[in-house]
């Protein structure tokens, strides 16, 4: 398998995990995924691969869909919650953090998500979402905050 081949199969199913948790649509991360790889392999083939750089086109190919949808955050967060999708997921825990993870503002859950499913670490996230590395971390705690106070209402 080529470094390419190599890179493909270690970030795949992270890439995806992370759309998954920004977008909330199973479906759509699946179509971002591959959109994501087709643009890092058309505009970056001979460069070493490099998983910063797969985020952020991933990121902004999501910010993109987002864009053509012309829809603001409460109108993604309608339209995922009662897509079909949700009824394809196994265990109701995972749902229900899907869920919570739709409460949070986008910039809190965009940044949750690459911290929980790339692999990334906080410089490499800096390095991604244009912030300091300082600033990563305070967002990603008081995100995981507000996910757990979300999570607990939701139990209740």
């Amino acid at each position: 398998m080529d470094a390419f081949g190599t890179f493909y199969q270690s970030h795949r199913e992270r890439l995806y995990g992370y759309l998954v948790r920004l977008s909330g649509d199973p479906e759509l991360a699946r179509d971002l995924v591959q959109d994501s790889f087709i643009r890092y392999m058309s505009a970056y083939d001979k460069e070493v691969p490099a998983a910063p750089l797969l985020y952020t086109i991933a990121r902004n190919a999501f910010i993109d869909h987002v864009r053509k949808k012309r829809m603001d955050h409460r109108e993604i967060d309608q339209e995922t919650a009662a897509g079909p999708e949700r009824s394809l997921l196994v265990r109701e825990e995972y749902r229900l953090v899907i869920k919570a993870l739709q409460r949070l503002d986008s910039d809190e859950r965009d940044i949750l998500s690459l911290a929980v499913s790339s692999g990334l670490s906080y410089r490499e996230i800096a390095s991604v979402t244009g912030l300091s590395e300082m600033n990563v971390k305070v967002k990603v705690h008081r995100a995981r905050q507000k996910l757990r106070q979300l999570l607990g209402e939701m139990h209740q």
